[in-house]
């Protein structure tokens, strides 16, 4: 009657932090570029934050399809998503001005903060609240997890 579905869950890869890419651009790196370590984000009150999986949400500012890329604009600056074509039903997202959310795991933090692809979806529906809470849901979370 019921179908289960066995989950599998990467250990040692905590939930995603939602960020916003000014964060990301003044983050320390905890290793290798591209190792996949995350960095460290400052909060502020001597408080920090270590992250590697991130949710990112901004609006779409240029498609490379043939780069796999897609470059974004949050309230406190742009930053890359690579690996778009990639993603299951991210198709709909890759249009300049769309509203979107992208989680991802970081590959650079520096000049420019660079995320790889995991998940997308279009927010543009409801963009004008998304954008409105996105800055207060970031603060939020990074408060309950520092």
């Amino acid at each position: 009657m019921y179908k289960t579905e066995k989950i599998t869950v990467d250990r040692k890869r905590p939930p995603p932090v939602k960020v916003l890419s000014g964060q990301l651009r003044t983050a320390e790196s905890r290793g290798a570029a591209d190792s996949g370590e995350g960095c460290i984000i400052r909060l502020g009150k001597g408080r920090s934050l270590p992250v590697s999986l991130v949710w990112m949400q901004g609006t779409v500012l240029e498609v490379q399809s043939d780069r796999n890329t897609v470059l974004l604009m949050d309230e406190t600056g742009t930053f890359a998503v690579q690996g778009v074509n990639n993603i299951p039903k991210g198709k709909p997202c890759l249009s300049q001005g769309k509203y979107v959310m992208v989680m991802g795991v970081i590959q650079a933090i520096s000049p420019e903060p660079v995320i790889r692809a995991v998940k997308m979806a279009d927010l543009s529906e409801l963009a004008a609240l998304h954008r409105r809470m996105w800055k207060l849901e970031v603060e939020d979370l990074q408060q309950v997890l520092a």
